[in-house]
């Protein structure tokens, strides 16, 4: 039977994000801790994005939950993925550039794994995959979004929230899932270990 909302148990996000708790208190969920993981997110060099997605995910939550039983603790990565190559958060201005000319004009898809373990150590993953469209770029575009600092700490380059958005043509999938949280699959797999969300 599951706990009243009054007695659960603590629910920790294993994530510094902003965009997440945004995703998340649009649902009316409110994590109780942000313990952020820190782990290596780097994609090894046999496994396909998805696999990236769900591996880092679940390594975030093991982590996170090791260190503060008998709680939920839920995690989330997001892999931005051309063909098999991983696009993952560039670390200057001109790697996000280079970024954002590979993914102009052309489909590539966003993965974002979510794990969550409960209390009792059982551990639940899901990932969302969606394909998302971009307009071909002008050169004065990719220049203002790249000053306009969005690239910073995102997978791709590009925050479909922000100015990116705009050059958006097509999705298809998790909107949620590209921002950050694939909201479905997160409250599905909360509510499939226990936790109330309701």
């Amino acid at each position: 039977m599951k706990s009243s909302a009054s007695e659960r148990p603590p629910l920790i996000l294993a994530s510094a994000s902003q965009r997440r708790l945004q995703l998340l208190a649009q649902i009316a969920l409110a994590p109780d801790l942000v313990d952020p993981s820190d782990i290596d997110e780097s994609a090894l060099p046999t496994e396909t994005p998805r696999q990236t997605a769900v591996r880092l995910a679940t390594a975030k939550a093991a982590v996170v939950a090791a260190r503060r039983p008998g709680a939920f603790v839920l995690a989330a990565d997001t892999v931005v993925a051309v063909g098999r190559r991983a696009l993952g958060k560039p670390d200057t201005a001109d790697e996000a550039a280079g970024m954002l000319r590979l993914l102009s004009g052309r489909n590539h898809r966003v993965y974002t794994g979510v794990a969550v373990t409960a209390p009792d150590g059982r551990q639940s993953s899901r990932v969302s995959e969606t394909r998302v469209a971009f307009k071909r770029l002008a050169p004065a575009e990719t220049a203002m979004l790249i000053d306009s600092g969005e690239w910073r700490g995102v997978a791709g380059g590009y925050r479909i929230q922000g100015r990116a958005g705009a050059f958006i043509t097509q999705l298809v999938g998790s909107y949620s899932g590209v921002v950050g949280l694939p909201l479905y699959e997160t409250v599905s797999l909360l509510n499939g270990l226990g936790y109330v969300t309701g």
